[in-house]
């Protein structure tokens, strides 16, 4: 009899063990990196102020998913898809041992955070395309429901990672808190390679290997890069205005322009696409600037939304203290217990639920936490709130999140042209890292607004946002093809 892991090919095992102890390393360290680097000296921190070190966890998020196109690329040209997972998550634990190094100097923080950002863009988007390979083309319910399971290992490990690493990182031991981020990459990894007998060749090839000459071209390529690069950053740092902030906003100019100048090339140049196609992309257009605001809100988590646990509520839940990092593990633990209810209210609804809508509902809700944001910043300046105001965001964000986030991969598959398929579903991921970028900036309104009125902007501007989805959305509808079904009676 066939070995199956819940009715799945065994080899899903593998493959679920292996990205739920990467999405522990993940969410571990996102758990406690900005307090960290906003904790001071005397603290085993790196003294950086809470702006700065929003902005950094900002970019740090963006990054991770603006490299998952070159990673997928590497993926399909060069290495094959499980051997880039393999590599990845090599990097990922060396970046991790480095940031665990327990030394003053930021340098081994810098180094550790470039190697996870690293083997994350080469592991992620190869992990789920190794899913995929798992079942014949003409098995589409499997394929959902193994791709179901394999969601569960993403939520289960950042639900995990926020109280263990937390609790290893109180009373200052951040690096035992990357320590831990680093065995639990090591375990993933161990895994991936103990498991990978039962991958029976999955992966192994690159799609479209190339020849010696591209390979020649690529290498030229990508050394000029490189150098340009570091040309470039010595001659800023030579010139002796070159910060940590000032390298925030240069990253986040350049995440910017990146969908702009590629939607730019799209819509401007010939790629014999048709009318239809064309209108198409120009709708999808909207989606994803509503995507971005609705991250820019919502990846503020570790960041603004821990600061504020950190500083003004009541770490006790039931009667039991809590580390600030443990409320990172709010938003898995709800993902968990409502997304077979929300997946089960969408077939319900089909048609009749237009995607602008559920994108406004879910930017009215992630406005809407941030209202009750304000409301529990306000009562702060009195004394520490409880820590349930964080439940009640993170449950609300979660409303958002499940009626934006898992629509957004199926419309951005329906309306990218024909001939930029693949490309496009990575643009998906583009709109996180403008919206975690953006968001990792706003953090500098804090010098010039109260919280309570930071929370509010914020809020105001997804209101906007959603606002403009319900209220376009019958002329949205026919660009995007998508036909209204009649209410049953």
């Amino acid at each position: 009899m066939t070995r199956t892991f819940f009715g799945h090919p065994w080899a899903l095992a593998t493959l679920f063990s292996t990205e739920m102890w990467e999405r522990f390393s993940f969410y571990g360290l996102r758990a406690i990196l900005a307090t960290f680097l906003a904790a001071s000296p005397a603290q085993q921190g790196l003294g950086l102020s809470e702006e700065t070190a929003t902005a950094v966890v900002g970019v740090y998020g963006a990054l991770i998913y603006l490299v998952a196109l070159p990673g997928g690329w590497i993926a399909d040209r060069i290495l094959g898809p499980r051997r880039s997972v393999f590599w990845g998550g090599f990097l990922i634990m060396l970046g991790h041992i480095s940031m665990a190094v327990p030394v003053t100097s930021p340098f081994f923080v810098w180094l550790g955070l470039l190697l996870i950002i690293s083997g994350t863009g080469l592991l992620k988007p190869n992990m789920a395309v190794m899913v995929g390979r798992l079942y014949p083309p003409e098995d589409d319910g499997r394929r959902d429901a193994g791709f179901s399971l394999f969601y569960l290992a993403i939520n289960l490990g950042a639900f995990f990672a926020p109280l263990v690493v937390g609790w290893l990182a109180a009373g200052d031991r951040w690096h035992l808190g990357f320590s831990a981020a680093a065995v639990g990459m090591a375990l993933g990894l161990a895994q991936y390679v103990w498991g990978g007998r039962h991958l029976r060749g999955i992966g192994e090839r690159p799609g479209h290997h190339l020849s010696p000459a591209e390979r020649r071209h690529f290498g030229r390529l990508l050394a000029l890069g490189l150098a340009v690069a570091v040309i470039g950053l010595a001659g800023w740092a030579w010139t002796g205005t070159l910060t940590i902030d000032r390298l925030t906003v240069a990253i986040t100019v350049v995440i910017l322009i990146t969908p702009v100048a590629y939607f730019a090339y799209i819509l401007l140049g010939s790629h014999n696409l048709t009318e239809d196609e064309r209108i198409k992309l120009k709708a999808y257009i909207w989606l994803f600037a509503a995507a971005a605001v609705f991250w820019m809100i919502y990846d503020l988590a570790p960041s603004k939304l821990l600061f504020f646990a950190r500083d003004h509520t009541e770490l006790s839940l039931f009667g039991i203290a809590i580390q600030p990092a443990t409320t990172q593990s709010f938003n898995p633990l709800f993902i968990m217990i409502f997304l077979p209810m929300f997946a089960a209210l969408w077939v319900r609804l089909g048609t009749r639920v237009s995607t602008p809508q559920k994108f406004g509902f879910g930017l009215i809700m992630v406005a809407l936490s941030f209202v009750v944001m304000a409301v529990a910043a306000g009562l702060a300046g009195a004394g520490r709130v409880s820590v349930w105001w964080l439940v009640l965001v993170y449950l609300i964000q979660v409303f958002g999140e499940l009626s934006l986030s898992p629509v957004g991969l199926s419309v951005t598959s329906k309306l990218a042209p024909e001939a930029f398929k693949g490309q496009m579903l990575g643009m998906w991921f583009i709109s996180f890292a403008v919206g975690d970028s953006i968001g990792g900036q706003t953090g500098r309104l804090s010098r010039v607004l109260s919280e309570p009125a930071y929370y509010l902007v914020l809020a105001a501007l997804a209101v906007v946002a959603g606002v403009a989805l319900f209220v376009f959305t019958r002329r949205l509808r026919p660009m995007m093809a998508e036909h209204h079904e009649p209410a049953m009676r």
